[in-house]
Formats: C-alpha cells, structure tokens, sequence
C-alpha cells in the first residue's frame, strides 16, 4: 500500500488544534496533559505496551486521529510491524466489522511512519 501522507496530515491537524486550545484554555490542555503523562509514566508496564494498548483502544473507538499518533507514538518506541497489526487483531475481535475496517489505517500508518 503506497503512502499518501494522510497520517502525517492527522499529526499535524492535532498540532493545529493543540495550540488553539493552548490559546484558548491552556488549564484545559495542561490537564488534559497531566492525565496523559500519569497514564504513560513509568511502571510495571513498557511505554511500547502502553502505545499498542493505546493503537487497539484506537481502532476500537474508530478515531483516526488516535490511530495516527498512537502507531506513530508505538514506533517511537520499538513496536514492530508485527506487534502492531497483531494488536490490530485483538482491537477486532473486540471492536468486530467496523474495527476491521480501520485496520487499513494503521496499515497506511505502519507503512507512513516506517513500521518495520
């Protein structure tokens, strides 16, 4: 599948809404921030395992923008290729049909943000 940047356009539509908020409420976002890092701070489990929790809770809620960050946040951190699609197929059997359906996103992801 050929990449047409469309998950890069995802990343930087969040950029885009971040600073608006930031000059809007910027309580609202440092909050918003607070619980994400609680949420990803050191522990028993890896930031990896984290992110692909992340991706299938993603597909599961079919957010493509969740999708987008979180494929390229798993990444970052050493998720292949592999352990992504298969986290993939754990969010379907949750998620059913419509989760199937944006596995194609985290495809184009995978193959956007260089999953190996």
């Amino acid at each position: 599948m050929s990449s047409t940047g469309d998950q890069q356009h995802y990343l930087d539509q969040l950029g885009t809404m971040i600073e608006e908020v930031s000059r809007r409420d910027p309580a609202f976002l440092a909050a918003w921030g607070e619980l994400s890092q609680q949420a990803k701070k050191p522990g028993t489990i890896s930031l990896k395992t984290k992110e692909l929790m992340c991706v299938a809770l993603s597909i599961a809620a079919r957010c493509g923008y969740c999708i987008a960050t979180h494929v390229h946040k798993a990444i970052d951190n050493g998720a292949t290729r592999d352990e992504i699609m298969e986290t993939g197929f754990v969010a379907v059997s949750m998620g059913g049909g419509p989760s199937l359906a944006y596995l194609a996103q985290v495809i184009e992801a995978c193959d956007e943000f260089g999953a190996r």
